[in-house]
């Protein structure tokens, strides 16, 4: 490594982060990311739920950062905070050894001819396994909210009827919902 030091940057949500915390996620965090040589500034937010039944959950870490012009986004959550920072930056680590893996392996492949045949085995990119059409009816988000409850899952693609746009409705982990609009 060229000596460049990765800025760590703690953020906290409904808690204090005291001296031992700062200065384990700045380490932890730092060394993390010690052979992806480019990886710009993390971001660290440490945030306590107050749902009391979260209590086995109760701190949730989040890691961001940017490396080889991608966002690289984990969290964990434990117990305790630094259960929770030493999961997050463990998940942090295998996201930027695989992201630098995958790197690497596409610059090392030839460009191969449209035409020509993968064999199995040879590609380790993901596979889409299902694909699922539907009518898409415009809707209001209340309609949306209604369909996203009877359906059971975690968020719904509908036609917007009030901003005449394609949205994403999801549920949040505090039980709130969200919406996702682009410009």
């Amino acid at each position: 490594m060229n000596g460049v030091t990765l800025q760590v940057q703690l953020h906290s949500r409904h808690v204090a982060i005291d001296d031992d915390f700062r200065e384990s996620a700045e380490t932890k965090v730092a060394h993390a990311a010690r052979f992806f040589e480019g990886a710009g500034d993390a971001d660290v937010e440490l945030s306590e739920e107050q749902n009391p039944r979260l209590a086995p959950e109760k701190y949730r870490v989040e890691i961001t950062c940017r490396a080889g012009g991608h966002l690289v986004r984990v969290e964990s959550a434990s117990s305790t905070p630094m259960a929770a920072l030493d999961f997050a930056v463990d998940r942090f680590e295998k996201q930027l050894r695989r992201l630098r893996d995958r790197m690497i392996h596409r610059s090392r492949q030839p460009r191969a001819d449209k035409s020509e045949a993968v064999a199995p085995g040879d590609e380790e990119e993901p596979e889409i396994v299902r694909v699922k059409q539907f009518l898409l009816k415009p809707m209001t988000a209340e309609e949306a909210i209604l369909q996203l409850d009877m359906l059971g899952h975690e968020f719904f693609y509908f036609h917007n009827a009030d901003t005449d746009l394609d949205s994403v409705l999801y549920r949040r982990r505090d039980g709130a919902y969200g919406l996702i609009e682009p410009r």
